[in-house]
């Protein structure tokens, strides 16, 4: 297994527990990606679609607080230490190899023979040969090595037939709430605003959701650090950040408060999760379209520019002169937590990626299937979280005014995932599984993208990889059947009643 996410924890995981020998290689020195990296406030839509093992993470935190059930929202929410002590506590009871500091060589770091992955190598120049391999990495550089078809970016409306897919004309959620100026009284564009124009409604482009860092702050005196001055801050970045507040009151009838800027969920020990929220805030956008298919430097060049401007953000609205007093009091009463993050000077590790890389595979799952073909033969686990696409850009439109794009907010129904949207097409590659980035359109992995749904897809990838590993065929022709018999045994939910999707 490649990457140790949430989703290389329990392949790797699930795989153990079949008895299969098991090595996971992380490029970095933490395990749980996300959900130790800052995303601690868990996506979950319908609690009971999430079963098996990743169930079984999220009652082991919820244990470690005390709590006894899953019944409240609240109870699926942990620190990220406790996160990653129990992704640690797994993978040693089943057993598995965890390699750290393994990041696949850049170039030439995969190795492959009549369709099959013989070996992966990592810039240590340490050789890992096996039988079958999972990308469970956010970046998907083992699938990009590999050979197997992959896009990035926003289909067009007429690639599958999706009426939400490419461009975004109307798009009302976390965008400015009157006419706001795109030009200063200079008659320059405002920082952070693209000159466009704005494309076609429908049309389909290289961009991608706006990444951000998922802060965690805490409210405890005791453990909590300032937000420090970052080098190079430049107020100006935040003109029209600065221009909206001071518009603000005469167009809502109130002073802004913090949850106008960042979205706060409580956690324990008097810690938050605070996401993006609003037209300008904690989501860096426009600054994400170069990074799926990125070089390792550029990509490390796009993260600490995304780090950079977060930072410069909270000290923006904690410091600066323009910002009203209530706001910034609001938020001055957070800071960093002590006790999180040591490594990092507790900011979060992990730069959220919404989407990077996906591969075209064996079946693409699109708009459809969330929402009028929600059955599958081959499923290996559950969806319902709403087609959930943050804004790609900001642009300033033909009458001057600036607006946020692409941004998506849709409600589904429960949906099955099929087995087909982890496997490369059988012509390109036999012994590869994605349960990251995987085979589906912008509009579909737009709600397969939780965490939750990752694990989900992890444990299917762990026993469909030993299967396949210890009968010797490639991953397209396991038996389905007993991959679902398995999952069914160790607690997967693969439909739920209201659905009857596979008969009573």
């Amino acid at each position: 297994m490649y990457g140790g996410t949430a989703a290389g924890v329990m392949s790797a995981y699930s795989a153990a527990r079949r008895g299969s020998h098991v090595v996971l290689l992380e490029p970095g020195h933490h395990l749980g990606g996300m959900v130790t990296g800052g995303l601690s406030a868990t996506d979950l839509g319908n609690p009971q679609v999430i079963g098996g093992y990743a169930k079984l993470f999220y009652r082991r935190v919820a244990e470690h607080y005390g709590r006894s059930r899953l019944d409240r929202i609240t109870d699926w929410l942990s620190e990220p230490h406790v996160s990653e002590d129990t992704f640690g506590a797994m993978l040693g009871e089943a057993g598995v190899e965890v390699v750290f500091g393994a990041r696949l060589r850049e170039r030439h770091g995969v190795t492959i023979e009549n369709r099959r992955i013989v070996s992966v190598t990592s810039e240590d120049g340490r050789e890992w040969r096996a039988e079958v391999f999972v990308d469970c990495s956010y970046e998907g550089d083992l699938l990009a090595q590999s050979g197997a078809t992959y896009t990035w970016g926003r289909e067009s409306a007429q690639t599958y037939g999706e009426t939400l897919a490419g461009v975004r004309t109307i798009t009302p959620q976390h965008q400015f709430g009157w006419p706001m100026l795109a030009y200063r009284d200079d008659h320059r564009l405002y920082p952070e605003i693209s000159p466009g124009p704005l494309p076609t409604a429908g049309s389909g482009d290289k961009n991608v959701q706006a990444y951000n860092y998922r802060l965690v702050l805490t409210d405890d005196p005791a453990n909590r650090l300032p937000f420090p001055k970052p080098d190079g801050y430049d107020p100006a970045q935040f003109a029209l950040l600065a221009r909206y507040l001071q518009e603000f009151q005469s167009h809502m009838g109130r002073d802004p408060s913090l949850r106008d800027f960042l979205y706060p969920v409580r956690l324990p020990n008097h810690k938050a999760d605070f996401n993006n929220n609003g037209p300008f805030s904690s989501d860096y956008i426009g600054h994400s379209a170069a990074y799926p298919d990125a070089s390792y430097q550029d990509k490390l060049r796009i993260r600490t520019e995304h780090l950079r401007y977060t930072q410069g953000l909270l000290y923006f609205l904690s410091h600066d002169p323009v910002v009203p007093a209530p706001l910034k009091s609001q938020l001055n009463v957070w800071g960093l937590p002590k006790d999180e993050f040591s490594d990092s000077d507790h900011w979060p590790r992990e730069l959220y990626i919404r989407e990077g890389r996906r591969m075209v595979g064996a079946y693409v799952v699109t708009q459809a299937d969330l929402q009028t073909n929600r059955a599958k033969p081959d499923a290996i686990g559950m969806g319902s979280y709403n087609s959930d696409s943050h804004n790609v850009q900001r642009v300033v439109m033909p009458d001057g005014t600036v607006r946020n794009e692409g941004d998506m907010q849709v409600p589904v129904q429960p949906y099955q995932i099929p087995y087909r949207v982890m496997t490369p097409r059988k012509d390109e590659l036999q012994n590869l599984l994605v349960p990251v980035c995987l085979s589906a359109s912008h509009v579909a992995y737009s709600s397969l993208r939780m965490e939750p749904q990752y694990m989900i897809l992890g444990q299917a990838a762990g026993v469909a990889g030993s299967l396949a590993a210890e009968s010797g065929v490639p991953v397209q022709d396991i038996p389905i059947a007993r991959l679902q018999r398995e999952l069914l045994k160790a607690g997967a939910v693969l439909d739920l009643p209201e659905n009857s999707f596979f008969g009573p």
